[in-house]
């Protein structure tokens, strides 16, 4: 039988207890933030995947390599459609975005 270890909580319940529960200010900033980052880790992954440059990747998508270096690194917000030229041009794929109620 496991035993549970009274002195670890779960990623969720750190979160609660540091920045309030889903619909708080401090949570929904936190949340957004963290989607943001996502979007760059993803763009790095597909281009790494790719065996591309960053400057590879700029040139095809028509950008700089420094603004492909700024969304993977979470300094620069990324427009939807400059997001969508990024993917289907530079990397050949597809864009799919969902909303979750």
């Amino acid at each position: 039988m496991k035993m549970k270890n009274k002195n670890l909580t779960t990623l969720e319940e750190f979160k609660e207890q540091h920045y309030g529960k889903i619909g708080t200010p401090k949570r929904d900033e936190l949340e957004a933030g963290y989607e943001i980052f996502k979007i760059g880790v993803l763009l790095q992954e597909a281009r790494l995947q790719k065996g591309m440059t960053q400057e590879e990747l700029a040139v095809k998508a028509g950008t700089t390599k420094s603004y492909i270096s700024k969304i993977e690194n979470n300094v620069k917000e990324v427009k939807f459609s400059t997001l969508q030229k990024i993917v289907e041009l530079g990397l050949g794929g597809h864009l799919e975005l969902s909303i979750k109620l």
